[in-house]
């Protein structure tokens, strides 16, 4: 069975840190402890987002790889699987009480754990929805890569993940956005190169597929979509992402899952092309964050020397979240920056 990875994006995480205040007051539309048969719903309207807070996962409604964080934090084999097949969840502490991990390990992650959800609007909605067809982008652009060295079997998890991991978590916003269907063509993509790689159609279905992603994309006004502030959460979102999956790739000083390694690599390469959009506008008004940027970028970007994963990886999962921890850092204070102009 194909494991569905989906990564919780940092602009929904980072909304989560406040719900506490929110819920002091239990209420009928919003109780304190939600059934176990749903998650609390918090609406979140806020334009900017604190990247600094905690990423807190909902364990009712995640996605494998987003599990995979508490996975490789604890070190269990096959965590992932086991807090998905044990839901519903009324609270975190569920997870004690139903012995998918003892209260020690609990411990160590109960910070990251909820059982809420949250309902973007605004601008976190807006990047919410960038970061979800970034996603789309890097697995494609993996694909693209072992295509071209003639590694189909490879390269055709990359082209189903955007269809079975990520398309249904962003139609919805698709369909409000008028943006026409294209998951068919992702579809139909897949089986040929299942089924016949070699077809020439393969190459003009994908460039139908990538043109579908950026129209997709297109569907943000262009403003907003140059915007620095508005694009470094998309990258931070993107990094995030890719940060969790380079984690689950590495055991034991080694690349033990290829595609996880591939998935990384694709969302870091096209987070690093956005940032190239928006660079020249960050050199001019925050240089000393922009070399950060660029000089953490270039060292990541030598962690996946290509799409076929190395024999002993560049970096550690711990070096490679530094990296990562300095570019939201010092995208942090753009943003930051930006906020306070905003408003004034």
């Amino acid at each position: 069975m194909i494991k569905y990875r989906y990564i919780c994006l940092t602009i929904a995480a980072a909304a989560i840190v406040s719900l506490s205040s929110c819920n002091s007051t239990p209420t009928a539309e919003n109780p304190a402890t939600p059934s176990a048969n749903s998650s609390a719903q918090v609406a979140e309207t806020t334009t900017h987002s604190n990247h600094g807070g905690k990423a807190k996962i909902n364990i009712n409604t995640a996605i494998l790889s987003e599990l995979d964080k508490f996975e490789a934090q604890l070190g269990v084999p096959a965590l992932s699987n086991k807090i998905q097949a044990n839901r519903p969840y009324a609270s975190p502490e569920d997870l004690v009480s139903k012995k998918v991990i003892t209260q020690e390990q609990f411990d160590k992650i109960k910070d990251a754990v909820t059982v809420q959800e949250v309902v973007l609007t605004g601008e976190p909605k807006d990047v919410d929805y960038m970061t979800k067809l970034g996603l789309m982008k890097g697995h494609l652009l993996v694909a693209q890569e072992l295509l071209d060295q003639n590694q189909p079997k490879q390269a055709e998890p990359h082209i189903g993940h955007p269809v079975e991991e990520i398309y249904v978590d962003v139609e919805e916003q698709l369909n409000e956005r008028k943006v026409k269907e294209f998951k068919t063509t992702l579809v139909s993509l897949q089986d040929l190169v299942k089924s016949n790689p070699k077809n020439a159609k393969v190459k003009t279905d994908f460039t139908a597929s990538v043109q579908s992603v950026d129209g997709a994309i297109a569907a943000l006004p262009e403003a907003q979509r140059t915007k620095p502030g508005f694009v470094l959460q998309v990258i931070n979102g993107l990094l995030d992402a890719a940060n969790s999956e380079y984690g689950a790739a590495i055991a034991d000083g080694k690349i033990a899952a290829a595609i996880e390694y591939q998935d990384s690599r694709g969302f870091v390469v096209y987070a690093n092309d956005l940032y190239k959009g928006i660079a020249s506008q960050i050199a001019q008004t925050n240089p000393e964050a922009n070399k950060a940027i660029e000089a953490s970028f270039a060292d990541l970007l030598k962690v996946w020397p290509a799409a076929i994963p190395p024999a002993t990886p560049v970096k550690t999962p711990e070096e490679v979240t530094k990296l990562v921890k300095t570019i939201e850092q010092n995208s942090q204070k753009i943003i930051d920056k930006t906020s306070t102009q905003a408003q004034q």
